[in-house]
């Protein structure tokens, strides 16, 4: 298949991987170079392909925050349910939202099992479709993303005004990916020489929008695709970087990502959102993270037009999703991984999201899972 077959063979797999062993032994430090790919959608990549296990020991991989779902914050989720109760409301939302927990392990799944109106749509326009056939319900649309989902959610916002549909509105949780790197960077919990950069974000953003990683970091960030041969190329643009010492943007994935973005996307944010702060699972407040609607679509506005007050929201006693999140970690670091939390039993969003690094290291990383398990029996933990 064109565009897909081409990335998967194994002899260039192959040469790459050579090469990324090869330049990295010729670094001096006696450490492997520790990288962070952003995107969920890369985590799961990297895992199901077995890349991760093929670059060890030269190159350590970290998951990042890049999973919209996992870094949704408990009390945003406990604001959406509540949402959900609200008398005379449909709540419209992707299907990757109903299993997510909030605090007390609440969910859109269980709000729905007692009786709450929850859809799930596979679009913005879906919702907005409902709304014109329940013109004497509310609709409100779960607006959970990175810059990639939000340009449709702007554009249905756009024609609910064009068309006159009353009845349709947004809770915007919407997430700016830089300034999560930002916030890992500047914390300093783990030491990175490398992001690969996610590919649908900078699809929407530019690659340009990661140059502050270099420029104040000194950090090289190479853009990717999300076949083997997309990652591996970023991965060999890295270690190239580091081991050369000079830190850039790269943009290995060329055909979907340009410079400078995707200005129509672009303009699309620009006329219905505006930067805001942004509550993270795992980060707290991160400031100029966030989309919130501008006061012009005030009116379309779920948080405005439902005001919810929610309670305290711990997280569950021993989930450690956010620092998975953050990178301080690895799935394999939590006390409750494989043991209390699977996909059946997910205590955290890490392992319910088809982008969390839980689930991919469950369902992918044996080799890493049982490695794990093995240490845990000879250290008697």
């Amino acid at each position: 298949m064109k565009f897909i077959d081409e990335f998967r063979d194994p002899a260039l797999a192959r040469k790459l991987v050579a090469q990324i062993h090869h330049d990295a032994a010729r670094r001096a430090a006696s450490h492997p170079i520790r990288l962070m790919e952003f995107c969920g959608g890369h985590t799961h990549a990297i895992s199901r392909f077995g890349l991760r296990e093929l670059l060890t020991p030269a190159v350590e991989l970290r998951s990042g925050p890049g999973c919209p779902v996992c870094v949704t914050a408990a009390a945003d989720l406990d604001r959406a349910i509540a949402l959900a109760d609200a008398p005379g409301v449909i709540l419209a939302t992707f299907g990757d939202m109903v299993r997510v927990p909030g605090s007390r392990r609440q969910t859109l799944q269980a709000a729905a099992a007692r009786g709450a109106d929850i859809r799930i749509v596979y679009s913005p326009l879906d919702a907005l479709d409902i709304a014109r056939q329940q013109p004497q319900r509310e609709v409100v649309f779960l607006g959970v993303g990175f810059e990639t989902t939000a340009p449709g959610i702007a554009a249905a916002l756009l024609q609910a005004e064009t068309e006159g549909t009353p009845n349709f509105s947004v809770l915007s949780l919407h997430k700016l990916t830089p300034p999560a790197m930002r916030a890992i960077l500047e914390a300093g919990e783990v030491a990175l020489e490398g992001i690969i950069g996610p590919g649908h974000v900078s699809a929407v953003i530019g690659s340009a929008a990661w140059e502050f990683l270099p420029r104040e970091y000194a950090i090289p960030c190479a853009v990717a695709g999300f076949e083997p041969l997309d990652i591996l190329s970023a991965i060999g643009a890295l270690v190239q970087a580091v081991v050369a010492g000079e830190p850039a943007v790269v943009n290995t994935y060329a055909r979907g990502v340009r410079a400078e973005g995707n200005p129509v996307a672009q303009q699309l944010l620009a006329r219905v959102f505006e930067v805001g702060p942004a509550d993270w699972r795992g980060f707290g407040a991160i400031a100029n993270s966030g989309l919130t609607l501008r006061e012009s679509f005030a009116h379309r506005d779920a948080a405005r037009l439902f005001p919810v007050e929610v309670a305290s929201t711990p997280e569950p006693p021993g989930c450690r999703c956010g620092d998975v999140l953050r990178g301080v970690i690895a799935p394999t670091g939590c006390a409750l991984f494989r043991r209390v939390c699977s996909p059946r039993n997910p205590i955290g969003p890490c392992m319910v999201s088809a982008e969390g690094a839980c689930a991919a290291y469950f369902q992918y990383e044996r080799w890493n899972v049982e490695t794990f398990e093995r240490s845990n029996v000879s250290t008697g933990a």
